[in-house]
């Protein structure tokens, strides 16, 4: 899979670059070509298909941010039509340039006996591309997009095509984040106003930065622009905001209602931009369509029936608060019904602490309360034991931090991963919390939450480290960080709205009313948002499976 940020396309006056965009296609579909008998693959058999048909997955990501920097609402006629168009550039010059790379080193393995039925898939597509509507669509793009499908049918005729499949829309759940996206896949924004936990504390407020080019493109003035962001930013809606006409509104909605709103994007909306899409993928679309909890079992039929009409090859229903709890269910044939199962038991070994140990003491102190932290060495200098003390506090917290270390003891010398109970409790939330006198944490939400950061600081790997974001991220090299500030410093004015340290425990700030039952973040806390059939953290970017 490779897919392409549609916001790095486009011209200094906004424009969809067609040559760029063209460009970048032959090189992504020329790479993941290379790819294909470089790769491994899980099974014989999976190996054995994608070498006789080498089918490729190139997508695209932030197509939600295009559409709204272009001032067109993500469930609209004229933001449809410039998705078709974009996604039948891209595939029909992908197939094009896959005819090329035939003409060189021959059609895929399986191409003789599929050669009739492949040209029609082909004439198809190229019928679709022909009878995408031009409403608000750049007549290149569009006679771009017609001309690709020509060129891929005939060169198809004369060369046969490389692969057998040439492009998929994934979820791009987690690299949407180092893709500097704003929205993945196809999805449209979650929330213009989002905040992030900095990992020294505090918290950030981020702001969608394609709303200041959608009230651009739309027309508003620089001076009323700034009102409608300075409200944005304080109410965490742009519902209400002054200046703004009504008929602009929809430009802005996004996949969850703001907290302080009551414009969404209808499901209706998801399920009609895929199908403008899909007959110019050769695969299916990764999205899920999330309806609400009082959606009836006659809407989520007709949903199903509708996408069948609307000619998609796949859709994911997920209704809000359906999966509070999951069922277990168990499968067995009814001639193993009866037969007892093998159990293997395996006892745990505990590994102790010699008498005479190495230990490290060390203080801390977390908004005035201060702490001791022991840890007890192994001969190799991984931790054994720990033991904490909190100075001038009650019986009960000194018993609570003394039954709490010795577990974490036991844990540790039953061989449970010292990474495993860092990732675990770091992120941990209740009083005291605050500002640390260690220069390394700066902030910690809580007593817990300080003594993991500090163990992982101290004992774990510089890989493990991060993974868990609690390695410094400091440039060695001086010459090349200064010529990270520039870039950086213009990013942060764009897009931090907001930048708040605070020595209370707040609550997740959210602008926005996630599903009821969506999952807490196993890496930083925060509540998830659903990616495709998975779910992501818009804080730190982890996902639950989603690529």
């Amino acid at each position: 899979l490779a897919s392409l940020n549609l916001m790095k396309f486009r011209t200094p006056e906004g424009e969809f670059d067609v040559e760029s965009f063209k460009h970048a296609v032959e090189i992504v579909i020329t790479a993941q070509e290379i790819l294909v008998d470089s790769a491994s693959y899980p099974t014989p058999g999976i190996e054995k298909n994608s070498h006789d048909y080498r089918p490729l997955g190139m997508g695209y990501a932030n197509l939600g941010a295009l559409l709204m920097s272009r001032g067109l609402a993500y469930d609209s006629d004229k933001g449809r039509n410039l998705s078709a168009a974009i996604s039948a550039l891209m595939s029909g010059h992908a197939y094009a340039t896959s005819s090329v790379i035939a003409k060189r080193l021959g059609p895929f393995r399986g191409y003789p006996s599929n050669e009739k039925p492949f040209l029609n898939v082909i004439g198809m597509h190229r019928s679709h591309a022909g009878k995408i509507p031009r409403e608000d669509v750049p007549k290149d793009l569009v006679d771009a997009a017609v001309r690709s499908w020509d060129e891929a049918l005939s060169l198809g005729e004369r060369f046969g095509f490389k692969n057998a499949q040439i492009s998929v829309i994934a979820p791009t759940g987690t690299i949407a984040f180092m893709m500097d996206c704003d929205t993945t896949g196809i999805e449209p924004d979650i929330a213009l106003v989002k905040y992030k936990w900095l990992v020294g504390g505090g918290v950030i407020k981020i702001v969608n930065g394609t709303v200041p080019e959608a009230l651009k493109r739309l027309g508003y003035s620089t001076s009323q622009t700034d009102e409608i962001l300075n409200y944005l930013q304080n109410n965490d809606t742009i519902e209400g905001a002054p200046h703004l006409k009504q008929e602009h509104l929809s430009v802005f909605d996004c996949a969850f209602k703001p907290s302080k709103g009551s414009r969404s994007i209808h499901y209706m909306g998801h399920v009609k931009m895929m199908s403008a899409v899909q007959p110019f993928i050769s695969g299916a679309i990764s999205k899920t369509v999330n309806m609400p909890n009082s959606v009836t079992v006659d809407e989520i039929m007709q949903t199903y029936v509708n996408s069948w009409k609307m000619g998609l090859k796949a859709i994911a229903i997920y209704r809000d608060g359906s999966k509070r709890t999951q069922p277990l269910t168990t499968s067995m044939d009814e001639k193993e019904k009866g037969k007892p199962l093998e159990k293997v038991a395996y006892k745990p070994l505990r590994k102790r602490l010699p008498d005479q140990r190495d230990a490290t003491i060390h203080k801390f102190s977390i908004n005035g309360n201060e702490g001791y932290l022991m840890v007890g060495l192994y001969a190799d200098g991984s931790p054994g034991e720990i033991f904490v003390v909190m100075s001038k506090e009650g019986s009960t917290i000194s018993g609570l931090m003394d039954a709490f270390a010795t577990s974490i003891s036991i844990a540790l010398q039953y061989g449970v991963p010292l990474r495993v109970l860092v990732n675990k409790f770091i992120h941990t939330r209740f009083e005291p919390a605050g500002m640390t006198n260690n220069p390394e944490i700066r902030f910690a939400k809580s007593v817990v939450d300080y003594i993991f950061r500090y163990l992982g600081l101290k004992y774990l790997s510089k890989e493990d480290q991060d993974a868990m974001g609690l390695a410094k991220t400091m440039v060695e090299n001086h010459e090349a960080q200064a010529k990270l500030v520039e870039p950086a410093q213009k990013l942060a004015e764009q897009r931090v709205v907001e930048h708040e340290f605070t020595s209370r425990l707040e609550p997740d700030p959210l602008t926005f009313d996630p599903q009821s039952d969506a999952p807490a973040c196993d890496n930083c806390g925060m509540i998830m948002v659903r990616a495709g059939s998975c779910y992501k953290c818009l804080n730190c970017g982890n996902t639950s499976g989603c690529g």
